[in-house]
């Protein structure tokens, strides 16, 4: 989409149904104010059930999809946008599904040649019930993202009972996976015509605790060091994995792909790939923009230029 901002109209989805609804409207509120300060005409919507009968009454020329989470990462967004041909940014219909699946998508990386943790998927009764592998471990929901549900196992501690209860929701299947020790990475990718390219290496380190929900969100709750301090080599594979993954999995536009490096052991895994990453104030794709020299509403008018369908 290479019209000029003025000529075209951007929908911004943002909010929808998830548990990651808040991040999502913060995100698309960054993201819609960036468009105009761009030139775009835009509108927010707040995607409900009713996103197609509010689409097609709008008739946008590009759909920005700002959603997290369920519903707007997985998949079914992307389905309704293709169903109506409205061109959009990030990930396709099986991309997207495939990356909320955690399982899957581990399987697709390991077999691309990309190092992803062991573990696999339990039930979550008996997860609650004992420990299903030796701690100390990481419990997760198989499909959901921005650390929601996540809990980590130390050695010596209790079984995680949360998972066993009724109010859990996160499905009864969920992903164990040894805690690997070292620094939190991240890389964000840009999925240019020539190819994947990933722009540089973040370092986070939680101000408490591990990264969770409030430590990736709350203003504060992480220190973020780019570019990364580590071994040339060890940086050098980080950013050629997080393009083999954005790769394999069939993503489009930006993608983030999150690793654990244990500079002891020295050992480079990568935990997950994210289709549809933060655009917040404190999230780390804007950031790492910034460093390479892509500011904010140049890397919002680059995800608008990139859109299409299908995807």
């Amino acid at each position: 989409m290479t019209r000029p901002p003025s000529q075209m109209h951007v929908a911004v989805l943002m909010g929808g149904l998830s548990s990651e609804r808040e991040v999502s409207l913060s995100s698309g509120e960054g993201c819609a104010k960036a468009l105009e300060t761009a030139g775009y005409r835009v509108t927010r919507v707040d995607a409900g059930r009713d996103l197609a009968q509010v689409l097609t009454r709008l008739k946008p020329d590009v759909a920005f999809n700002a959603l997290h989470g369920e519903w707007g990462e997985d998949g079914c967004v992307q389905g309704v946008l293709e169903t109506l041909a409205i061109p959009y940014t990030h990930s396709g219909v099986l991309s997207s599904a495939l990356a909320m699946d955690k399982d899957k998508s581990k399987a697709v990386l390991r077999a691309a040649g990309v190092i992803v943790p062991g573990g696999g998927l339990f039930d979550r009764h008996a997860v609650a019930a004992g420990h299903v592998i030796a701690p100390p471990y990481v419990v997760k929901p198989n499909a959901e993202g921005s650390s929601v549900g996540v809990y980590l196992v130390r050695e010596g501690e209790a079984p995680v009972a949360a998972v066993g209860e009724p109010g859990w929701t996160y499905g009864d299947q969920v992903m164990v996976e040894p805690f690997i020790a070292g620094k939190e990475l991240a890389v964000t990718v840009l999925g240019e015509k020539s190819g994947p390219r990933a722009l540089t290496i973040t370092d986070i380190t939680p101000t408490k605790g591990f990264y969770d929900y409030e430590a990736k969100y709350a203003p504060g709750g992480s220190r973020h060091v780019l570019p990364a301090e580590l071994p040339p080599a060890v940086f050098e594979k980080a950013l050629r994995q997080a393009e083999l993954a954005h790769a394999a999995m069939g993503c489009r536009g930006v993608s983030r792909s999150d690793f654990r490096y244990d500079d002891v052991k020295d050992d480079l895994v990568l935990l997950e790939v994210n289709t549809q990453p933060g655009m917040t104030p404190t999230s780390l794709v804007p950031e790492q923009a910034a460093y390479v020299g892509m500011d904010y509403p140049n890397l919002v008018r680059w995800m608008v230029e990139d859109a299409s369908c299908p995807r």
